[in-house]
């Protein structure tokens, strides 16, 4: 099966080399790197590095994911992992195995911090929290919202995703849930990133992105 790894950045000179050089060359056709705006090195370094770089200057994380999506030129299973090397590629396989096996066609990397201060405790809430609520609406257990990810390119295109900003991971589980999706959490290494995190890093950042989650949870549970 043909897998397509999208790496959406915005500035992530430090790490960007590290997580391409670390995904299993052998087991992707494809690494797309989307550069949502920005203002050092990461597109050059990652384009020297073997990626295919494509540029989204509308803003937000599910932007630079759709278009991602929008460039890949044929694949049946799409990665999505962040560019600041929290996350493990070298365990990609571990997310691609049970879709392959047709034993899932939706993977989800339950992160599991191997590093103290690696998940900061607004995002642990929030993620607790998140979840929490998409299993009382939905009666579906899940465990995490972690970025590392694999599922279907077909299944994908099905969930017509359309958050672009905080809200993209968990649309695309709500909408899997809503669809009936055969979904497994597989857990993953998850460590300190390199550099700040443009959400969770700061103040203003946690509070819009966890309006944002919980606003597509209260609207998705009140459509379905």
């Amino acid at each position: 099966m043909k897998v397509s790894v999208i790496i959406p950045v915005l500035n992530e000179e430090k790490a960007i080399a590290k997580v391409i050089n670390d995904i299993p060359q052998e087991l992707v056709q494809e690494i797309i790197v989307v550069d949502n705006g920005c203002t050092d090195n990461t597109a050059e370094i990652a384009r020297d590095h073997g990626a295919k770089v494509i540029s989204e200057q509308r803003k937000g994380y599910g932007s630079a994911c759709l278009a991602g999506i929008a460039s890949v030129e044929c694949a049946d299973i799409i990665v999505f992992i962040d560019g600041d090397y929290s996350d493990d590629p070298t365990e990609l396989s571990l997310l691609i195995q049970p879709i392959q096996e047709d034993q899932a066609d939706f993977v989800i990397g339950t992160r599991k911090p191997s590093e103290k201060g690696a998940l900061l405790p607004q995002a642990q809430f929030g993620n607790k929290l998140a979840t929490f609520l998409i299993n009382s609406f939905y009666g579906v257990k899940y465990t995490d919202l972690g970025p590392f990810r694999a599922i279907r390119y077909s299944h994908l295109t099905e969930l017509d995703m359309q958050d672009r900003t905080y809200g993209w991971t968990v649309e695309m589980q709500l909408k899997a849930a809503k669809m009936g999706i055969r979904v497994q959490e597989i857990p993953v290494n998850y460590r300190k990133r390199i550099g700040t995190s443009k959400i969770s890093g700061t103040f203003i950042g946690s509070i819009k992105a966890g309006v944002k989650i919980l606003t597509t949870i209260f609207r998705w549970g009140i459509l379905r």
